[in-house]
């Protein structure tokens, strides 16, 4: 071996042996809350829609902005030969500050339709986290049923070296531990898929893992269903964003009533070179001043239909926002009584019906080790609480799901 070989695998030992510790990184630990608060700054689509507040601060800045004057100028055989005329248009009464106060009640509705999003994504930061839970749980449900197949197939293999039963038992085991480990594999490509939903919103590698902890360990507390339906009044999306149109229409009308006062214009300027005429009294000058006023007459339209259709508009969005309280209201009943119901089943599961196929699993896979139950028996009563297993993990996702929906529906956090 040469110094320069020497001198390589002296250097190069060290990083090789610390490669596999760096790919495996411990996941990051997240919280539904914490998730929630990383999809709020990281979001792509929520960060696009925030981008509009700009827009609608311009908008603002828009409807404050005053008319320019404008300059003329003309020139003609007659007298005088030149005119320059500065035009400046007056606005009167209020009108300024109402189109500013059409474009600020503008820019609040675009902050109800963020809060929407927010709301959104929420939502499906939390089935997404709850969904990666559940498909994790899923995998580790199918890790035991691994496990619980391969000790039966290893007491199948006892009981057939020793003569107490046939080769068929066995080969039935051993089918039921290829169809465990097969179900298994796919499981952990629903986590993987399930893993990539949720970086997705989060907008983080889709490699990117995450100790979840055991969410589903407690449910979470149900509050009141009249506090549920006193916020839902003063948050949910759709009230607040028909409630926010209703104050738009509110402040257009006020415009239009101020842009009935008619603008005056203003004009000022001078003539140039305008020689008096020979046999007149008339004295010629170089230059002149000059002004005028102008100023519409609102004889034929004075904004009357704009009015007439603004306070049509008004009339359409209470009856569209009496509506959609009473919708919400519904909506949010329902999504209650849905919780509940999945909340009762969740319990249900978990103190009875889980335990029991569990024992029930115990004492068939006793008595056919024990000989006194064939294994027919035995595999019917592992499928029986596997399923009871799978059921219980959809009820736990399924009281989260309806959190998920009843907080939508309300429009604000319930935990």
């Amino acid at each position: 071996m040469t110094v320069r070989d020497a001198f390589l695998k002296l250097v190069l030992l060290p990083v090789a042996a610390l490669s596999p510790l760096s790919a495996q990184q411990a996941p990051q630990r997240l919280t539904v809350a914490a998730a929630i608060d990383l999809a709020e700054k990281q979001n792509l689509d929520l960060a696009a829609a925030r981008a509009k507040r700009a827009v609608a601060s311009a908008g603002v800045r828009i409807a404050g902005e005053r008319p320019n004057p404008t300059l003329s100028f003309g020139a003609a055989r007659d007298t005088p030969h030149e005119t320059a005329l500065i035009d400046q248009p007056l606005e009167i009464g209020p009108k300024r500050e109402r189109r500013i106060e059409v474009a600020r009640q503008e820019s609040a509705l675009t902050e109800a339709d963020i809060s929407a999003l927010e709301r959104q994504l929420r939502r499906g930061v939390r089935d997404a986290f709850f969904g990666l839970a559940h498909a994790r749980a899923v995998t580790a449900q199918q890790e035991g049923a691994v496990k619980l197949a391969e000790r039966l197939h290893d007491i199948a293999k006892a009981r057939f070296d020793a003569g107490d039963i046939p080769q068929l038992e066995v080969t039935q085991a051993e089918l039921e531990a290829a169809r465990a480990q097969a179900n298994r594999q796919v499981a952990q490509q629903e986590e993987k898929v399930a893993l990539s939903g949720l970086n997705a919103l989060l907008n983080e590698p889709a490699t990117t893992d995450w100790d979840l902890g055991d969410p589903f360990a407690a449910l979470p507390p149900t509050p009141a269903l009249e506090d549920v339906l006193a916020r839902a009044g003063a948050s949910n999306a759709e009230i607040a964003r028909i409630s926010q149109q209703a104050k738009i229409e509110q402040s257009r009308k006020a415009l239009f009533e101020a842009e009935r006062i008619p603008n005056l214009g203003l004009q000022f300027g001078a003539d140039f070179n305008a020689p008096g005429g020979l046999g007149t009294n008339t004295g010629g000058y170089e230059v002149g001043p000059r002004g005028q006023l102008s100023i519409e007459l609102p004889i034929f339209s004075h904004n009357q239909g704009e009015i007439s259709q603004s306070i049509a508009n008004a009339r359409a969005l209470d009856a569209a926002l009496a509506a959609a309280r009473r919708a919400v209201d519904a909506k949010v009943e329902s999504a209650y009584f849905e919780l509940e119901a999945r909340e009762t089943q969740t319990q249900l599961y978990r103190q009875t019906i889980l335990p029991s196929s569990r024992q029930l699993e115990e004492m068939t896979e006793e008595s056919y080790r024990a000989g006194k139950a064939n294994i027919m028996t035995v595999l019917g009563a592992q499928r029986d609480v596997r399923q009871v297993e799978r059921d219980y993990l959809d009820s736990l996702l399924a009281v989260q799901s309806a959190i998920s929906q009843l907080e939508e529906a309300v429009g604000a956090p319930l935990d």
